[in-house]
């Protein structure tokens, strides 16, 4: 009997329950906290942790952890949620559909090239903008683009996830990772760029080898290209009004780029801009305001599964807080490391960053509790403080793109709908790849004294 695979709701849930159990038994620790007045950030004070009484989570409280989880990360829900609301509109201007039908029809027998094209710019978006749950959204886009190409939605979600992951995890122009880390640890921003190039062009190079790889064997079966024939027989001609909503996008786009780079646009403005280019679409279009309302509405119910996940995972935080082994587990892990030889003092910041990222997913969250005690365990190993950003930058990009705690990895699962189990045996081969190739170039690092500082 075959056995159904878990929703990813319930492995969610899973774990919230096992880390409620664990509060019963780790022992529970704190370190000392203080604001930075340059950054407004909470970071930890190195050498404070101390053992604390034990502050197990009730049954009550683990349940109240999931909607504690929700309001923390009720402004990235929000921010899934209204980008998802706009594309629906725009979606419903049927310009994205003829455009696809476009490159299916110019690209045919070129097919390869528009997917590692696209996966290309992704990585970009990764790399220079942090791009992350911004590419939500398009999931349903680029699975719809791979369909049309000939290939199934496994390949359309790789697309977004490799390119987005390589990009995020090189992170030469990253702010979310390499910008805070490097601010945090005192080092000049964005600096040491040229390798963190170099190894973006490693990890870009294997994605692309792995995705050509597996091309052949995602291919759809003669029924499913039988019902996608009529996406690639119909009229691929832009109209008038699709002209129009392009139009509109390539401004708002403009214009969003231009707020990131210089006026400090977050998920709050950027939302705001993906609203006024959705309702701008509608409008330059010819929709009337009910139709826009009603598209806005369906696009947003599209994304409620995959962004209720965002705040699920949030509540995993929750309980860990609230049960005070947070700090317990970063102290345990840190301890390990502490006075072994520079090359496997930075692989082994780099394994336990991994393992760190499944319970804090967020890079800046990641960043802010981990760094301060990784930059004084690598000044005593004598690394650069370079390689220790190195190292925390491939231990939160690689493990986000197979973490089941990860909400953004697995909302997209959820859009594709493709399991979780289906997943990993689909990507385990690049993340074995990519963690073997995060350790040669760490040991790089060290033999070539990476720095400047």
């Amino acid at each position: 009997m075959k056995i159904k695979f878990l929703d990813s709701y319930v492995i969610i849930i899973l774990i919230i329950i096992a880390l409620s159990i664990a509060t019963y038994i780790v022992p529970a620790g704190t370190f000392d906290r203080e604001i930075n007045v340059e950054t407004g950030m909470n970071y930890v004070v190195p050498d404070s942790f101390q053992y604390v009484d034990r502050s197990p989570v009730s049954v009550f409280q683990m349940i109240k952890s999931i909607p504690e989880g929700m309001n923390d990360a009720s402004d990235i829900i929000m921010f899934v949620l209204m980008i998802g609301g706009s594309i629906g509109i725009i979606n419903g201007t049927g310009t994205f559909n003829v455009i696809i039908a476009n490159l299916a029809k110019n690209y045919s027998g070129k097919e390869k090239r528009i997917l590692i094209f696209v996966m290309i710019m992704f990585s970009l978006g990764g790399a220079t903008f942090g791009m992350s749950e911004e590419t939500l959204p398009l999931y349903p886009l680029m699975i719809a683009l791979a369909i049309s190409l000939g290939y199934n939605k496994m390949i359309g979600l790789s697309i977004i996830m490799i390119g987005v992951n390589a990009g995020f995890t090189a992170g030469f122009m990253n702010p979310f990772n390499t910008g805070i880390a490097q601010q945090m640890v005192g080092l000049p921003l964005f600096s040491g760029m040229g390798f963190r190039l170099f190894a973006y062009c490693v990890f870009m190079g294997t994605g692309i080898l792995f995705l050509n790889s597996k091309l052949e064997n995602n291919r759809l079966d003669p029924s499913e290209i039988q019902e996608n024939m009529m996406l690639k027989a119909s009229n691929v001609q832009l109209s008038k009004k699709n002209k129009h909503v392009v139009a509109v996008i390539i401004i708002s786009l403009t214009v969003m780029i231009y707020g990131i780079l210089k006026l400090d646009f977050y998920i709050t403005e950027i939302a705001t801009m993906f609203l006024i280019m959705g309702v701008a679409s509608g409008m330059a279009y010819g929709h009337k305001s009910g139709r826009i309302v009603t598209e806005f509405t369906k696009g947003a119910s599209n994304l409620v599964y995959g962004a209720l996940i965002i705040g699920l995972a949030r509540a995993i935080m929750v309980v860990m807080q609230n049960g005070g082994i947070l700090d317990t587990i970063i102290y345990s892990f840190s301890s390990l490391i502490h006075g072994v030889a520079p090359a496997v003092s930075a692989s082994a910041m780099f394994i336990v960053q991994s393992i760190l990222d499944i319970f804090i997913s967020s890079s800046t969250g990641q960043a802010a509790v981990t760094l301060p005690i990784m930059m004084n365990v690598g000044d005593l190993s004598e690394l650069p403080r370079q390689i220790t950003v190195l190292a925390f930058q491939f231990g939160d990009g690689f493990t986000n793109m197979i973490s089941p705690t990860v909400g953004m990895t697995m909302a997209a699962l959820a859009l594709g709908g493709v399991s979780w189990k289906k997943w990993i045996k689909f990507i385990l081969p690049l993340f074995c790849m990519w963690y073997i190739e995060g350790i040669i170039l760490l040991t790089v690092a060290v033999i070539i004294n990476y720095g400047p500082f």
